[in-house]
């Protein structure tokens, strides 16, 4: 099998490192909250190019108390996408607040800024858009139109560590930007994580204040917060990781460019565009291929971990059924997930085992025509 993902083949890279990391903190007896964990904001604040980082317990809590720090909850909404991971408008419930669907970009498959202006009402107070699989959005309209209208932009990059838009790192354009260290990601730790970025100092004490119990001095509690502290072993296994993900991203790109090339020829497969001004980090690759359900199943039965990533967009989703937003309301968001489907992609997969995946592939959908025929 041809897996998704192989973490055991870059922890083979660092694995020295790594052990020495974890059996330090753990001989300090310092495990929350510790030297790891404010040199790691640090070296992340430089990394992007922010003036503050916080580190916390994943990437769901890095958006939930970026709505928080904002004071975003009942009563507001919040635009953003149906294409992404349920983490994106879980948090917007946590708090209170309605999520508002736009539709995508086809060819991006992130938010259509074009489309965003329509949705504003006198109830919205944010925006957040996701930068899907590494792929980063159209950050200078999504800004104009958040002045233009006194919104907030909290963005989603928990697939995005590294990806630019005119130069500039994602997450450094809004109040927050928002990290997952979750294992499979492009800086991923060996367990929970995540972090928030920003660029304002009272907004990174109210998150502080909200990840540690809502109170910014021990024992003295101004508000109801939440315990979402980045462990100090996580912090200090991504400390190795950070000085790697800029090559691991360049051999990701370098990937996506020779999977590009194994597919040139193959008219049934869509691949990625990766939009003008944009440094795609290819968190995943993915592609449009017809009968798509047929043809996943039968590459994992030969051998290929392809995945399905997001096969039911969020506005059709139980979870969000109160809002009906029914079936035809958002076209290519809908035609787009019933399409892609994403093929192994990680810093150290083989230019054959890429070989290998493409073929498959162009003769799994071969197959799938002759069982639709039939």
């Amino acid at each position: 099998m041809i897996p998704i993902l192989d973490s055991k083949r870059q922890y083979a890279t660092i694995a020295n490192e790594v052990e020495k990391a974890v059996c330090d903190v753990m001989r300090s007896g310092c495990y929350i909250l510790g030297p790891n964990t404010k040199a790691l904001e640090k070296e992340l604040a430089e990394f992007f190019g922010v003036n503050y980082t916080v580190g916390l317990n994943s990437g769901t809590d890095a958006l939930h108390l970026a709505l928080r720090a904002l004071d975003i909850g009942p009563g507001d909404e919040v635009i953003t996408t149906a294409f992404t991971f349920v983490a994106t408008t879980e948090a917007i419930g946590i708090v209170g607040a309605k999520p508002v669907f736009v539709d995508i970009n086809p060819d991006t498959f992130n938010i259509d800024p074009d489309k965003i202006e329509a949705a504003i009402t006198p109830r919205t107070k944010a925006i957040i858009p996701v930068h899907l699989y590494g792929q980063p959005c159209e950050m200078d309209k999504i800004m104009d139109i958040a002045k233009r209208h006194n919104l907030r932009v909290i963005e989603d990059c928990c697939q995005a560590i590294g990806a630019k838009y005119n130069g500039k790192m994602v997450g450094s354009f809004g109040d927050f930007g928002c990290l997952s260290f979750y294992p499979t990601k492009n800086l991923g730790g060996m367990g929970d994580g995540g972090l928030i970025m920003t660029n304002s100092e009272s907004l990174r004490d109210r998150v502080v204040a909200l990840r540690n119990h809502g109170g910014a001095v021990r024992y003295y509690h101004d508000e109801i917060g939440v315990n979402s502290r980045l462990d100090e072993i996580q912090a200090a296994i991504l400390r190795v990781k950070l000085p790697h993900v800029k090559d691991w991203n360049e051999q990701r790109r370098a990937h996506a460019a020779y999977y590009n090339k194994l597919f040139a020829d193959a008219k049934d497969v869509i691949t990625p565009v990766e939009a003008p001004n944009t440094y795609c980090v290819y968190h995943q690759y993915t592609v449009k291929v017809p009968n798509r359900d047929v043809v996943h199943k039968m590459l994992q039965e030969n051998g290929v971990g392809a995945m399905l990533y997001y096969p039911v967009p969020l506005h059709l989703q139980k979870v969000h059924a109160y809002l009906n937003v029914g079936k035809g309301s958002l076209p290519y968001t809908e035609k787009d997930t019933e399409l892609v489907i994403s093929l192994p992609m990680f810093p150290e997969i083989t230019e054959e085992e890429q070989r290998t995946v493409a073929s498959t592939l162009i003769s799994c959908i071969e197959k799938s025509k002759t069982a639709a025929a039939v």
